[in-house]
């Protein structure tokens, strides 16, 4: 069964035999087929290729683009999924029905929290104590099903990474700041943390 890919990681997006391979800018791979993929959604800053493009095409698989505070701003269609158009007009209309859009941004939201959960929950159970850090983070998570604005929604979704990068420095026993969002490269050296790549593909 076909799964739809979400990527909140930045790095790189390519074609690696008959399969596609992230690849984050710490140099962390991960192969996903591309058999079970049914559509790919970018949080995050990506590279990519006409060669991943023209992959991806073959299989009939759209990417849908969004900006930092989640707001989407595109989407690319191989030329098979826009015969119709019947899809490119359903996602119009839940982008502009503010009801079935704080729906859909409730959903992103509840991913990239669990996701962060879950890298807490992992160094937790390995001797780093993150218990204080998760609690908050639980009882944030479970405002997002009552947000109803989407202002709301990023306030939310703002602590609850505040939290998460506070967290960082009992999991590398280092003290870090973060005074400000800079995207590749960093001004500033950091110790590399595993990430996780936030998708339901099996």
């Amino acid at each position: 069964m076909k799964k739809s890919l979400y990527i909140y990681n930045c790095g790189d997006l390519k074609r690696k035999d008959n399969t596609l391979r992230f690849t984050t800018y710490d140099d962390e791979k991960r192969d996903v087929p591309i058999e079970r993929i049914s559509d790919i959604y970018v949080m995050s800053e990506l590279s990519f290729n006409t060669k991943f493009i023209n992959f991806i095409s073959q299989y009939g698989i759209p990417m849908h683009f969004f900006n930092y505070y989640h707001f989407y701003t595109g989407s690319y269609y191989p030329r098979e999924s826009l015969l119709s158009g019947e899809l490119l007009v359903k996602q119009v209309e839940h982008y502009i029905d503010k009801e079935k859009r704080i729906v859909i941004a409730r959903k992103f939201i509840e991913a990239a929290a669990e996701n962060i959960y879950r890298n807490l929950r992992y160094y937790n159970s390995r001797g780093k104590d993150v218990t204080e850090h998760m609690r908050y983070i639980e009882g944030l998570k479970k405002k997002i099903p009552n947000a109803q604005e989407i202002d709301q929604l990023m306030g939310i979704e703002g602590n609850i990474r505040k939290k998460y990068y506070e967290a960082w420095s009992v999991i590398i026993n280092q003290e870090i700041e973060f005074e400000k969002r800079v995207m590749h490269p960093p001004d500033r050296e950091y110790p590399k943390v595993c990430v996780n790549l936030q998708t339901d593909v099996r």
